[in-house]
């Protein structure tokens, strides 16, 4: 497998349709919002989705999520540990963070991809290795500004027996009515070389862009609620690429055609085409 060999840039064009696409601990679990009114889904949240996919897809994933976990190890200490070769670092009183990296990286895709900090405790001295990975994601943001509905719930069984009934504990459920986000990234081929990330393991992140939402669905966002509309995916042709990240992103512009748009063809999608850049437009499942 080559090692990737020239700059990609991409972004995603999704809909949210009554469901809550990202919630905001801070603030109820309501969706996430900024001070404009405008709806955000984290870069984290994002990376989680396509970690996810990948793992959907049969790739080796290093941060698995414990309710989708594919082994029996029930911390990222345990899983590293599972590894001979790490195993063999963490004991070792003069460990190589640059060998654990290589290792790490080769083990895991979503290490190589996004990088991750290995800080693990061993005796006195401890192992802390940080990997900087190619691809970097920015937060979704909705091209116009968002209707969140709430409503109040009741549960009707008690968790305890003694209690008289049990529809008296009450929450609240929160939701997008309607809204488009779109989310721009890029894949750096300085940091591909470092981590591994090759051109097969680009096609496999821009696969699960394009099934970003399948078997995701939940009491927040049931099947259906979420739609991948459109991925733009533009390939350089060196390793530093015709242009910049920015000025790629800007090409592209979502815009609401009404004041309060209900459906995805109450926007519009506007791309400027730059000389000598390769362009792939993918539409979702």
């Amino acid at each position: 497998m080559t090692v990737l060999d020239h700059k990609i840039d991409f972004a995603v064009v999704l809909s949210v349709k009554n469901a809550n696409p990202n919630g905001d601990p801070l603030n109820g679990n309501r969706p996430r919002q900024n001070y404009d009114g405008f709806g955000e889904i984290s870069d984290v949240a994002l990376k989680r989705k396509i970690r996810n996919r990948l793992q959907d897809m049969g790739e080796s994933i290093f941060v698995q999520s414990n309710d989708r976990k594919l082994d029996v190890f029930g911390s990222l200490r345990e899983r590293a540990d599972a590894n001979p070769e790490l195993a063999k670092i963490l004991k070792s009183k003069t460990s190589s963070s640059d060998a654990f990296a290589e290792i790490a990286c080769k083990e895991w895709l979503d290490v190589r991809s996004f990088g991750q900090v290995f800080a693990f405790k061993n005796g006195e001295k401890g192992v802390s290795v940080g990997v900087r990975g190619p691809v970097s994601i920015h937060t979704a943001i909705s091209a116009a500004p968002i209707d969140i509905t709430s409503m109040q719930i009741t549960k009707s069984v008690n968790s305890e027996p003694g209690k008289e009934r049990g529809s008296d504990t009450m929450g609240m459920k929160h939701r997008v009515d309607y809204g488009v986000y779109v989310f721009y990234g890029s894949i750096n081929t300085q940091l591909a070389e470092k981590t591994g990330f090759t051109n097969e393991d680009a096609e496999k992140v821009k696969q699960a862009l394009i099934t970003l939402f399948e078997n995701d669905a939940s009491a927040a966002r049931p099947d259906g609620s979420m739609e991948v509309h459109k991925v733009f995916w533009w390939e350089h042709n060196s390793k530093l690429g015709q242009y910049s990240s920015a000025k790629v992103h800007r090409s592209l512009q979502v815009k609401a055609t009404i004041d309060e748009p209900k459906a995805f063809e109450d926007y519009t999608i506007e791309r400027n085409e730059l000389d000598g850049l390769k362009t792939e437009v993918i539409d979702g499942l």
